[in-house]
């Protein structure tokens, strides 16, 4: 999971308030979708900018995290390191594409732990959850 700081938690919050208000979430969007807004405020790019680099190369971005490369030279792939030096992993950003990290879903209450990966609440959701646990292990790290 992504190295806790204060930095990852505020831009996880800050994406879930933008995805809530936005009118322009849409999951088939690079630049507008779950990892297109957490990219937005990682990157300071705009959801265009990224959407741009994106389409470059095919596929989601699932498929571009499986094809990454750090050395490619490739305008995505930058964005994409840029999110893993900020400090998440690939991992991170699959399962936020999906909403899909069992750690996350697990720290929801029970009835509210069936995400739906397209739907812009429970992107919201599932960010703010994330956020939290991340805040719990840096409050631990500080007390320990």
């Amino acid at each position: 999971m992504a190295r806790p700081s204060l930095e990852l938690v505020q831009s996880l919050r800050q994406a879930a308030r933008k995805i809530e208000l936005s009118a322009t979430y849409q999951w088939g969007h690079m630049g507008s979708c779950n990892c297109g807004f957490l990219a937005q405020e990682v990157t300071r790019l705009s959801k265009e900018e990224i959407h741009r680099r994106a389409m470059m190369r095919h596929g989601d971005w699932s498929e571009q995290l499986n094809d990454y490369c750090p050395t490619s030279g490739l305008p995505f792939d930058d964005t994409i390191s840029e999110m893993i030096d900020f400090g998440f992993d690939s991992e991170d950003l699959h399962h936020l594409e999906r909403l899909s990290d069992q750690n996350v879903l697990r720290s929801l209450p029970v009835g509210e732990r069936n995400l739906e990966f397209n739907n812009k609440l429970h992107a919201a959701r599932y960010m703010k959850a994330w956020a939290n646990l991340l805040e719990e292990e840096l409050v631990k790290s500080v007390k320990g």
